[in-house]
């Protein structure tokens, strides 16, 4: 999961799902410095002199290896050659959605249930989903070594680091259960830590909801012994599209070329990650020097295998698999009004 924070530190959790990114949007205007409010009759003008149509992409979070192609994008002159003049942006107080959704960023990183919460609010955002970055969800649990806790079941008469969140508590009841557990015996203490590993190490808690890709990746690299199991291992529903490149569907429907324009250089981006995840962190880390470089490193050889996995191409979207957790969604009372379980994807501006 993810939080957004000014700090550049080893943890990539999803503290807020997508409650307050929702709150954010009245204040939209004030949170994301330098960048105006989409106006149609600017999009296409040249950035600077440069003669390059200039678009904005807002992170989801400090930059890490979820980003890396974006990142080899623009330092590698992809989307130069495409005649983008991308500037990437960090949200303030979990607001990418809200920022995208005002036209604020024409572009950024959200993730699926994040694009259901915005979906189903009262004030419809114009958001959807447009490239998967990561082919399957890699998120689970992590635990320490000792504890034997290698499955869901075994998460009872243990403390789990809750965010209090429904969507959050309704997944960990559904995969312990399934798993021959009893959700009402895992005892919930609040998620209140940035590097989940500490947590672990301190005692703090017993199990905490992580990304493979970071967290399981920083415990390699201290060398500190967990047991990690995923979501998707014990429950296909929860194969869901988590992170996502994300477009306003105003903006996007207005200037499809510019869209499609970003979409291949970033494909180039994330391919470049693919084939030499050593150079393309050093790519990221060139551009961001606060990353610990062997982290850095370690989740880029991971995510290596993880961007594409057993897709045709990078970025492409599986509607059965998107619609079925959307459903889910649904017949759980997650949202607070039903969906379209087809809404908030399109493969429309991804070449393939």
């Amino acid at each position: 999961m993810t939080s957004n924070s000014n700090a550049f530190d080893a943890s990539i959790s999803r503290r807020a799902f997508v409650g307050a990114a929702m709150g954010a949007a009245a204040t939209a205007g004030l949170a994301l410095s330098g960048c105006g409010a989409y106006d149609a009759s600017r999009a296409g003008q040249g950035a600077g002199g440069t003669g390059k149509t200039k678009l904005t992409f807002c992170l989801d979070y400090t930059p890490n290896t979820n980003h890396t192609g974006i990142y080899v994008a623009r330092d590698k002159g992809y989307f130069a050659e495409e005649g983008l003049e991308v500037e990437i942006v960090q949200p303030a107080e979990d607001s990418a959605e809200a920022l995208i959704g005002s036209g604020q960023a024409q572009l950024g990183v959200s993730y699926q249930d994040y694009i259901a919460n915005a979906l189903a609010a009262d004030a419809t955002m114009p958001i959807a989903a447009v490239a998967a970055i990561i082919q399957h969800n890699t998120s689970g649990i992590m635990s320490r070594k000792g504890d034997g806790i290698t499955s869901a079941s075994h998460m009872q008469d243990h403390t789990y680091a809750t965010w209090d969140m429904p969507i959050e508590q309704a997944t960990i009841k559904r995969v312990v259960e399934s798993d021959g557990g009893d959700f009402s015996k895992v005892r919930l203490v609040p998620y209140n830590v940035d590097d989940e590993v500490a947590g672990l190490k301190g005692n703090l808690f017993d199990t905490v909801w992580v990304y493979e890709g970071w967290a399981v990746q920083n415990a390699a690299v201290q060398g500190y012994d967990v047991n990690y199991f995923s979501f998707i291992s014990m429950d296909d529903v929860f194969d869901y599209y988590t992170p996502v490149i994300a477009a306003n569907t105003t903006f996007a429907k207005e200037h499809p070329e510019q869209v499609r324009a970003f979409l291949r250089a970033a494909k180039r981006g994330y391919q470049f990650a693919i084939d030499d995840p050593a150079a393309a962190a050093d790519v990221l880390c060139s551009a961001v020097p606060e990353l610990d470089r062997a982290l850095a490193l370690q989740s880029q050889q991971f995510l290596a295998g993880q961007y594409t996995a057993d897709a045709p191409s990078w970025g492409v979207i599986d509607g059965a698999r998107w619609s079925r957790f959307f459903q889910w969604l649904n017949d759980g009372g997650l949202v607070s009004s039903k969906l379209d379980v087809n809404a908030g994807w399109t493969m429309d501006y991804l070449e393939r």
